[in-house]
């Protein structure tokens, strides 16, 4: 049976500002007092997982251990089809140390490129996915996976969001997630979506 999540403080076992700004705009109607691994300066778990899931529950658990409070953890990436999932659960690691996901959308765009010939360009399929976790510091876990269908775009476009959200274009819009009113994408991103999930059996 599905466990529900009282009422209290939650950890947000995430370093990235734009992750945890993201998942707080999302929680602010349910009451939650958030607070992130970075402000608590929690030790970032080495994400060893093969899978968006088993990498989110690294995460959570780790801190759900480490604070003694319910963490929720995020894990998520691009997946580009004529690239057979990459950048994947390396996502954010395409990015280098510094986090430059400027370079990391030049190499999408790269791989993608070898993929082109004279009579027709690349697939440029692809989708957003998110695996969001909540674990509990008695081990109880509860996981939530979502994701959203769109195509990568050359060259990026917008300001808003973060990571690779200028170079995707979700499906049926015209706009990137880099151009869309945060607002919006907060109601139909991968994020979005796994986050619907989880309200709807934890609270």
């Amino acid at each position: 049976m599905t466990r529900k999540l009282s009422p209290g403080k939650l950890v947000i076992a995430s370093h990235n500002e734009g992750k945890v700004r993201e998942i707080r705009a999302l929680l602010a109607p349910l009451g939650m007092d958030v607070v992130s691994a970075g402000d608590l300066n929690l030790a970032e778990p080495d994400e060893t997982g093969a899978t968006f899931i088993e990498n989110s529950l690294l995460k959570s658990v780790a801190a759900a251990k480490a604070t003694g409070l319910p963490a929720m953890a995020d894990d998520s990436g691009l997946a580009v089809k004529v690239l057979e999932g990459a950048p994947g659960i390396y996502s954010a690691r395409w990015a280098g140390p510094s986090k430059d996901f400027g370079k990391a959308m030049q190499k999408v765009q790269a791989a993608i490129e070898e993929f082109d010939n004279i009579e027709q360009k690349a697939d440029r399929s692809a989708a957003f996915i998110c695996a969001l976790s909540l674990a509990w510091p008695d081990g109880h876990t509860e996981v939530f996976e979502g994701r959203v269908e769109g195509q990568m775009v050359w060259p990026p476009r917008g300001e808003q969001g973060f990571g690779y959200d200028p170079a995707f274009q979700p499906k049926d819009y015209d706009v990137t997630f880099g151009e869309m009113d945060p607002a919006k994408k907060h109601e139909m991103s991968h994020r979005a979506d796994a986050f619907k999930q989880l309200v709807n059996d934890c609270f």
